[in-house]
């Protein structure tokens, strides 16, 4: 593998405290040098003049799909969308057909992120067999095949028993459940915020308190049982206080906010746009702010995409019947870019920070940093670079998101992982 000198860019490494105009040096395949006035006469040399250079993206939460609904979309288009958004590494979830959550699944998933993907790939397992919510998998076992983190995702673990149970046997590991908090019984057949616009429009609402009353279940579980429980795609006031609130007393509780939740409202489903149909809801403004709040504080560690492809087929269904989720890895970083650094609510620093050490510390993972030695996972983005997200500049193989047709600013004109550069200026290379 040969070497790579990026010059003249501006690092920002929150790991090591680094904001300032940097040479990095790729050798083997790892960081071999951060300074100024680096040279290396065999190296190939990436110009970054006006460029920021960052550690590659960590991403805790995507769906791959594959094995199963490769028509939604599949290891190889997925990760080849995930270097374009930036991100060098990324957390597949369970919730494939069949479930991960045997040995044989993620003997699978390895396998086959070894012949298709283009960037880092770390299973999660799921907590129940067939994500059924009555029994749990194998934890030691899956463990040991490479699985990174336990989550029913796309499902709640309804049954308090049985998430203690999972919280006592991942702290034995030191590892996270990822935890989808939505009470079905409390949810039912809502697909919308249960707020005005659900009034206005005639459906079915999903209450705010869904979340929270798993929330602030599992934030117990966790503090009785000393677990580590992860809060996936936080969408509520009241689920930040609880999670704050949890941290304050010294609960080992991390949470997540995508995104979406951080950018968009109940208001984007006015128009009966499927692909604002996501799970949780998109809720209402002062949910968003206090999204945005708990960011800023801490009390929300990491941004992760959620990313859930769908097909057309499925998405161009009437709003009560079409399926949850939205895409989200190839334009993430300029969604946060606009809403928290533009609006100057959040400095880039702690952006960066927020995709990078932190999702990769929540799943220990040694990932998000520049450190010499580290792996050279890199992501050089152009901050003035504006796209419009359409069809047509999308790598993923789905295209249900509600950014369609909208001009964003902000992207990754570089990718490398593991040393390789994968993707520059708009082509996978």
């Amino acid at each position: 593998m040969g070497a790579i000198l990026i010059k003249n860019g501006h690092v920002i490494d929150p790991a090591n405290r680094v904001d300032a105009r940097r040479d990095v040096l790729v050798e083997g395949g790892r960081i071999a040098a951060v300074g100024t006035g680096l040279s290396a006469p065999e190296a190939q040399v990436i110009d970054a003049s006006g460029l920021y250079v960052f550690p590659g993206f960590v991403d805790l939460h995507v769906h791959l799909r594959e094995p199963g609904r490769e028509d939604e979309e599949t290891i190889r288009t997925g990760t080849r969308a995930a270097a374009a958004g930036g991100f060098t590494s990324v957390c597949a979830m369970p919730n494939t057909t069949p479930v991960i959550d045997r040995a044989t699944g993620i003997n699978y998933l390895r396998s086959a992120t070894q012949r298709d993907a283009l960037v880092n790939v770390f299973p999660a397992a799921a907590v129940t067999v067939g994500q059924q919510g009555k029994e749990i998998t194998e934890f030691g076992d899956l463990i040991r095949r490479g699985a990174v983190a336990f989550t029913d995702d796309g499902h709640c673990v309804a049954d308090s028993e049985i998430m203690r149970r999972a919280l006592e046997y991942t702290a034995m590991f030191d590892v996270p459940v990822l935890d989808h908090c939505e009470d079905p019984m409390l949810k039912r057949d809502g697909v919308i915020h249960e707020g005005r616009v659900s009034m206005m429009l005639g459906l079915r609402g999903i209450p705010a308190v869904s979340e929270t009353v798993i929330v602030a279940r599992d934030i117990a579980l966790a503090e009785y049982v000393g677990g580590h429980v992860h809060i996936q795609h936080v969408s509520t006031r009241r689920s930040v206080e609880l999670i704050r609130e949890g941290k304050r007393r010294g609960v080992r509780v991390t949470a997540e906010v995508t995104p979406h939740h951080l950018a968009l409202t109940e208001e984007a489903c006015l128009t009966f746009d499927t692909n604002a149909k996501v799970a949780p809801p998109l809720r209402s403004e002062d949910d968003r702010q206090s999204l945005i709040e708990g960011l800023r504080d801490g009390t929300l560690d990491a941004i992760a995409t959620d990313h859930a492809p769908h097909t057309d087929i499925e998405k161009d269904m009437v709003f009560t019947e079409a399926p949850f989720g939205t895409i989200g890895l190839e334009f993430a970083f300029a969604v946060c870019h606009g809403e928290l650094v533009a609006t100057d609510r959040m400095d880039l620093a702690t952006l960066v920070e927020k995709m990078t050490v932190v999702p990769a510390a929540i799943l220990r993972l040694n990932k998000g940093t520049l450190s010499v030695g580290a792996d050279a996972d890199i992501t050089i983005v152009d901050l003035g670079l504006e796209k419009t997200i359409s069809r047509g500049t999308l790598l993923s193989k789905s295209y249900n998101t509600p950014f369609l047709g909208k001009t964003l600013r902000g992207f990754p004109v570089h990718t490398l992982v593991g040393g390789r550069l994968v993707y520059s200026n708009g082509k996978i290379v």
